[in-house]
């Protein structure tokens, strides 16, 4: 449903053919629905799944054509009695794709307040990264202070923010990156060792004394998956959040028993779905580092709404340093 007479822009997948396939047109605004809230989009981040979605190869599967887009900030336009929002307030929101939108409706429970001196482009920039990296490492990797993580694609928006929260947690952490500018993001977001993608696993092995890594923090998969296993400590758990490198690598399961480590899938936007409140806590453990200059959204390319395709483009090459964003305003 639409409300009659009332258009904005939008960023619509038409076909699964990649971003070259993705319009902007005006459609009609999402029908009023008093159990949503109602928001005015000011910037929208881009995520993998994004991508992912251009060629019907994520998950979720609306109906053609629908607007991508994980994440968004914007201003309250209305919210039911109750949520705790009001027009007029700054919000941060995830929801299922239909964020490069100028208007959306969320749901209240993926709503969160977006504190004074965080502006929409960072905002954006904070939900689906941080919190999934957040999740990935205290929820599902055990992290404790004092443990050692290794994380590869260290200067992706998912990376950075890898980086941040494993530091921010206490962590000691080893980046892995491909360049030199990459190095230096990685560093710059607080990794303390920076090793290459070719030979990363002697490398691990030389700045761990032979111990290994506690947790490998994985969205690349392909070829990295069986040396990020034999770059483990005992005990120690591989965390996969995806498969940048678009291959999807088995496990030797005699190397899980051998070390008694563990793979874990890793999988926020399920998660947070399917228990309501999950994320406005994680944001509650967040904002305290963020106001502390601990993390941080590194937006290193914001573009227009008709750019979103050359934003998609930027992360499909690999070309992408840290994290995306579309500038509604």
């Amino acid at each position: 449903m639409s409300t009659p007479g009332r258009t904005m822009r939008a960023a619509l997948i038409t076909a699964y053919d990649g971003p070259d396939a993705l319009v902007v047109r005006e459609i009609d605004e999402p029908a009023h629905d008093t159990a949503a809230v109602r928001v005015a989009v000011r910037a929208a981040g881009i995520t993998f799944p994004d991508l992912l979605a251009t060629r019907g190869l994520y998950q979720v599967k609306p109906p053609l054509p629908f607007a991508p887009g994980l994440e968004v900030a914007g201003v309250v336009l209305d919210a039911p009695d109750g949520s705790g929002f009001g027009a007029g307030d700054r919000v941060a929101a995830f929801l299922t794709f239909g964020g490069l939108a100028e208007v959306v409706s969320v749901d209240p429970a993926h709503v969160v307040p977006l504190p004074d001196g965080i502006g929409f482009v960072e905002g954006a920039a904070l939900v689906v990264n941080h919190l999934t990296a957040h999740f990935a490492l205290t929820r599902r990797g055990g992290l404790v202070p004092g443990g050692t993580v290794l994380v590869h694609g260290a200067a992706g928006g998912l990376g950075t923010a890898s980086v941040q929260i494993a530091r921010a947690w206490g962590a000691e952490v080893i980046a892995v990156a491909s360049s030199e500018e990459k190095a230096r993001l990685a560093r710059d977001c607080g990794a303390h060792q920076v090793v290459a993608p070719d030979g990363f696993l002697d490398a691990v092995r030389g700045l761990t004394g032979g111990r290994g890594v506690d947790i490998v923090v994985d969205p690349v998969g392909g070829d990295r998956v069986t040396d990020s296993l034999r770059a483990l400590a005992p005990e120690g758990r591989l965390l996969v959040l995806g498969f940048a490198s678009g291959d999807i690598a088995s496990v030797r399961t005699n190397r899980l028993l051998l070390g008694n480590s563990g793979v874990l899938g890793v999988a926020w936007a399920e998660y947070v779905r399917q228990r309501p409140g999950y994320l406005a806590e994680q944001w509650t453990q967040l904002l305290p580092r963020i106001a502390g200059g601990r993390l941080w959204p590194v937006v290193r390319g914001t573009y227009p709404l008709a750019g979103t395709a050359d934003a998609l483009r930027a992360i499909e090459t690999r070309s992408a340093l840290g994290k995306l964003v579309v500038d509604l305003t």
